[in-house]
C-alpha cells in the first residue's frame, strides 16, 4: 500500500463524505441486515429474530441509515396490525459484486491474517 502523504496517482485517498458512507453501509449491523434482506423482504420483527444479537435501537438506526442513502427500502404493508416492510433497493443490490469481493479476499488471506495476529499477539 502507498503512503498517503506522497503525491503518487495510486494514492489511497478516501475523502470524508465517501468515508462516512462506508462506515455506514459497511459496519457490523448493515452487513447483516442486508445479507438478511438479500434474501428477501423482512420485517423489523424478522430481521430482530435474524439477527438476535442486534438490539432494537440499533438495529431501527442501522435500517434508517441504509434507507436514507437509498440502499434499502421501507414499505408499510396494509395488513392488521400495520406493519413494516424492508428490502434492498436497486441501489443496493449494486453493492453485491464489491461486498462479494471483498469477502472473497477475507476467505483468500484470513490465514495470513490469524498467523499475523498470533504473531502479534505472542510479542
Amino acid at each position: 500500500m502507498t503512503d498517503t502523504a506522497s503525491s503518487h496517482d495510486d494514492e489511497l485517498s478516501i475523502p470524508a463524505p465517501h468515508r462516512e458512507l462506508l462506515d455506514q453501509v459497511l459496519d457490523k449491523w448493515s452487513l447483516s441486515v442486508l445479507s438478511e434482506l438479500c434474501e428477501g423482504p423482512r420485517r423489523f420483527n424478522e430481521l430482530r429474530r435474524a439477527i438476535p444479537s442486534v438490539t432494537q435501537k440499533s438495529l431501527t438506526a442501522t435500517l434508517r441509515r441504509l434507507e436514507r442513502n437509498g440502499i434499502i427500502e421501507r414499505e408499510v404493508v396494509s395488513s392488521r396490525p400495520v406493519a413494516v416492510e424492508y428490502r434492498v433497493a436497486p441501489l443496493g443490490k449494486t453493492m453485491r459484486p464489491p461486498v462479494d469481493v471483498l469477502l472473497t479476499w477475507v476467505r483468500t488471506y484470513m490465514p495470513q491474517i490469524e498467523k499475523a495476529r498470533a504473531s502479534f499477539d505472542a510479542r
